[in-house]
């Protein structure tokens, strides 16, 4: 029973940390709309692999690594804001015509899926979030290695069904607008990554010591 509530508990951590809508978020509207709901699924498992990633390092303790990625902070997310202002800018490149072309494909996926891969590891503050969620989960012990398992699992599936509501039941909903209407989403989504790349990038440059 302990080891449900457990899985319960890291599912809602990982539900709530991949629900505020952010640039993986968008990432997402934008390939439902564009290739299909498959496509925004897809990509939001990417940042729900990120995330488990991030957690298993955060339950592991492992402490060279996480000092190794918080030295590289700022070169990772100057990165990130790198690959959010190509995706804005291909975003907004996009004409009527490709967009209602919903290029959609098996070969499509593995690019949906490594690219939102990439944006979410290029946040590795985000492992001293789980360090502190852990340990609140864990208590006063220790957690043992079945407990640490669980814990990441549960947080890759609680995110994992975010996106799934997000791209098959907000797809659906966004579908309603007609090509203009999602066309002008498409554009909306692209100035926001873009937007996302400066504001996160001036972030990282003030902190830079």
């Amino acid at each position: 029973m302990q080891s449900s509530y457990l899985f319960v508990e890291a599912a809602l951590i990982g539900l709530a940390i991949a629900a505020p809508v952010g640039p993986v978020g968008l990432l997402c509207i934008e390939r439902t709309l564009r290739q299909g709901a498959a496509t925004g699924f897809v990509t939001g498992l990417g940042a729900a692999t990120a995330d488990a990633i991030y957690a298993a390092i955060g339950a592991a303790g492992l402490g060279t690594l996480i000092a190794l990625l918080t030295r590289l902070a700022t070169p990772l997310a100057l990165a990130g804001c790198v690959l959010l202002l190509y995706l804005g800018i291909a975003t907004l490149r996009r004409d009527a015509a490709s967009h209602a072309a919903r290029a959609a494909s098996v070969h499509s996926l593995p690019r949906a899926y490594s690219s939102a891969l990439a944006l979410t590891l290029t946040n590795p503050m985000t492992i001293l979030s789980f360090i502190a969620i852990f340990a609140g989960l864990a208590g006063a012990r220790t957690p043992s290695l079945a407990d640490s398992v669980l814990m990441v699992v549960g947080v890759f599936a609680g995110s994992a069904l975010w996106w799934l509501l997000l791209a098959y039941g907000g797809g659906r909903l966004l579908s309603r607008l007609g090509a203009r209407g999602q066309l002008l989403v498409d554009k909306a989504c692209g100035v926001l990554l873009i937007g996302f790349a400066l504001l996160l990038a001036w972030r990282t440059l003030a902190g830079w010591h």
